[in-house]
């Protein structure tokens, strides 16, 4: 059986989630405390960080962009990268811009600041990031709309790596309460579409010691 090394609330923990249920793959899952810097961990990953997928046979694959692309190329379908170079490279542009620029802007100052920091005890909360990360969001929330409003998924007419990238850092966000929903019904009408899917499930069912998620964050009606 394959181990998946992940974090609840670590967006590319969640892709990889996704992605492994999309293509109907069998694993387990282990939680693993970065923050403690175990020997194991640094051994499996010097860079420290999850996800981390072990294969059966043992074989080591570490980061999400690396681990979903073996997986595309193991489990060819469905397509999550899509087949045509266009495509594809839309695709891909999609997940730089959630795995890069929105985690940048908005993952990092709003669930690294207002929960991580608590949940691993480093201190108070930083506002002024707090209020940088609200501001990006509606940036981020309104180029969701746009896109979402031109195709059938974000990146064209097929459900894709993309909306599992950008859902990933969305539902970190929506568990600890801070998507300003009604404001984009758009975006809010593309990712209940997502939460729709069998493999989004196992997201919607995470609940975190201490910390519990707004009553709308399972709802498929939301």
């Amino acid at each position: 059986m394959r181990t998946l090394y992940h974090l609840w609330l670590s967006p590319f923990c969640r892709k990889v989630r996704v992605v492994l249920r999309e293509k109907g793959a069998e694993f387990e899952m282990s939680v693993e405390k970065v923050w403690e810097r175990r020997t194991e961990l640094l051994a499996m990953n010097p860079a420290g960080t999850v996800p981390i997928l072990i294969e059966p046979d043992g074989e080591i694959i570490a980061d999400s962009g690396p681990i979903c692309e073996y997986l595309e190329d193991i489990y060819p379908e469905p397509a999550l990268i899509g087949t045509a170079p266009l495509v594809r490279a839309e695709v891909r542009r999609l997940i730089a811009w959630f795995d890069q620029k929105f985690d940048h802007e908005v993952t990092e100052n709003l669930l690294g600041e207002k929960f991580m920091k608590r949940f691993m005890g480093l201190g108070e909360p930083n506002s002024e990031a707090i209020r940088a990360g609200q501001t990006n969001f509606r940036y981020h929330l309104d180029y969701v709309g746009y896109l979402a409003e031109r195709r059938k998924w974000l990146a064209g007419e097929e459900f894709s790596l993309a909306d599992i990238a950008a859902a990933a850092h969305i539902s970190s966000l929506d568990y600890i309460g801070v998507v300003p929903w009604e404001n984009y019904p758009s975006a809010k009408d593309w990712y209940a579409r997502v939460k729709s899917r069998p493999s989004f499930r196992g997201l919607l069912a995470d609940r975190i010691p201490g910390a519990t998620p707004p009553k709308h964050y399972a709802d498929l009606d939301f």
